[in-house]
């Protein structure tokens, strides 16, 4: 790695002024922290605890793409709920069809189908092209059920992802390569319920060689993969991975499933149909809701079929693939409106724009200052990186963490009134974010680079 020498001693300094800033800059919030005694790490879900200044900012409203705290600060939001809220906060459009499915039609769950839920499948089918779908509540249950429903029509038991992968907490999915090569758990994993080594298969995103020998076992059942890496920062597909990765699952007789709930980002139909790509199953959730829970998978006419096939699987009551709140009425009221109204392809459009000033202003920033940095653009979501060049691995991205600039960066742009997503420096933008925004993060963030090159 090249380029300009950041000092430890500097960064230490400045996050114990940041921290001290914060501190004093939000004392309602850390009252309400401190009072949160009977919830579980003080926060109504434990992830709301990563807070680098100590205690999270406990949020009043929210609207577009903007967040006001208990303590009055208006928050110009890149986070935007991680990607929950990609469609802005509380767009009039889906609020309407809220309060209607809700207030004035009444139930929000029966148990019963709605017209809104014909309609939202109709119009993933046309994004996706994928032609038969069902729903959930969360991402995280539609790729449990597509699991689920692969390993029933192929015989297999393993699934293969990739190291340092994202698919919410699918117990299959906690795996990596360790730095000798070898799969194991990935650190931090809370209560395991089996060996994850024993159910599922790992290799590097944009090895194509280490997938071609994994799957050359003949267990693997499906390949659940992002298209682009996102939690572990950006990682990009190389020239022929995804095609590549497309003609090997089917050579292995394997189910390939493109979990699109973060990489909604790159357009109306995500990378699916940015890209070309064609998955036999689709998993979405998050965005689609405009914040509402919902997720959703996609299936293609043959794993359709082959499940039609098997009339002895009990997807009607208790064979393992459903819920009763999946599918209810409000979700879909409020999916039917994000989709057709707010996050439309005229909105994408502008989303992508704005992600593409952002990320050439912090390029610049990169190349002025000569930073060991890297930016990369999906669509409306850009994230930098301390490392250059890009890493083209979930491995590579991951050993260029480094928590106390990543938080004294987070600190630094909070203190002044933006926010970005706590967990990495990713930027999402909305349909409501603008230019005057983006060039907002980047004043800033200019001002931080400089305060730590003095």
């Amino acid at each position: 790695m090249t380029g300009t020498t950041i000092d430890r001693g500097r960064i230490a300094d400045l996050l114990a002024s940041e921290r001290a800033r914060y501190a004093e800059r939000n004392p309602r919030s850390r009252a309400a922290a401190e009072a949160s005694t009977h919830l579980f790490a003080g926060v109504p879900m434990t992830w709301m605890a990563k807070a680098p200044g100590g205690f999270p900012l406990v949020h009043v409203e929210a609207h577009g793409s903007r967040v006001v705290d208990l303590d009055g600060h208006e928050l110009v939001d890149f986070c935007l709920g991680d990607t929950g809220a990609m469609a802005g906060h509380s767009p009039p459009a889906t609020v309407a069809a809220v309060q209607r499915r809700y207030a004035e039609a009444g139930g929000a769950t029966t148990m019963m189908p709605t017209e809104d839920a014909a309609a939202v499948a109709a119009e993933l089918s046309r994004r996706f092209g994928l032609p038969t779908w069902s729903f959930a509540l969360s991402a995280t249950d539609a790729n449990r059920w597509a699991i689920r429903l692969a390993r029933a029509v192929t015989g297999r038991p393993r699934i293969l992802v990739h190291s340092w992968c994202y698919h919410g907490s699918v117990d299959e999915t906690f795996i990596v390569l360790g730095d000798d090569g070898r799969p194991a758990p990935r650190p931090g994993g809370v209560g395991a319920p089996w060996d994850v080594t024993e159910t599922t298969r790992v290799v590097e995103y944009n090895d194509l060689g280490g997938l071609e020998a994994e799957l050359a076992h003949g267990d693997v059942a499906a390949l659940l993969v992002e298209p682009a890496l996102t939690n572990m920062g950006i990682v990009l597909p190389e020239p022929g991975y995804l095609d590549g990765l497309r003609a090997l699952a089917t050579q292995a007789g394997a189910l390939l499933i493109v979990d699109e709930t973060h990489t909604l980002s790159a357009g109306p139909g995500g990378c699916t149909a940015a890209w070309g790509l064609a998955p036999d199953v689709v998993t979405l959730g998050k965005a689609i809701g405009g914040g509402i829970p919902i997720g959703a998978y996609g299936l293609s006419d043959e794993v359709r079929d082959r499940i039609a096939a098997r009339p002895e699987l009990d997807l009607v009551d208790t064979g393992g693939v459903g819920g009763t709140l999946a599918g209810n009425a409000l979700s879909l009221a409020a999916a039917r409106a994000t989709l057709t109204e707010v996050l439309t392809e005229a909105a994408f459009d502008r989303m992508i724009a704005t992600a593409t000033r952002y990320t050439a202003g912090v390029q610049d920033l990169i190349d002025e200052h000569d930073l060991p940095w890297s930016i990369a653009q999906l669509g409306a979501r850009a994230e930098y990186r301390f490392c250059a060049p890009a890493p083209r691995t979930g491995g590579a991205s991951q050993r260029a963490t480094d928590g106390d600039l990543e938080d004294l960066l987070h600190l630094f742009l909070v203190n002044r009134g933006i926010l970005l997503t706590p967990f990495h420096n990713m930027a999402l933008m909305a349909p409501t974010t603008t230019a005057a925004d983006v060039d907002a993060h980047l004043a800033v963030l200019a001002e931080a680079v400089a305060a730590l090159l003095a």
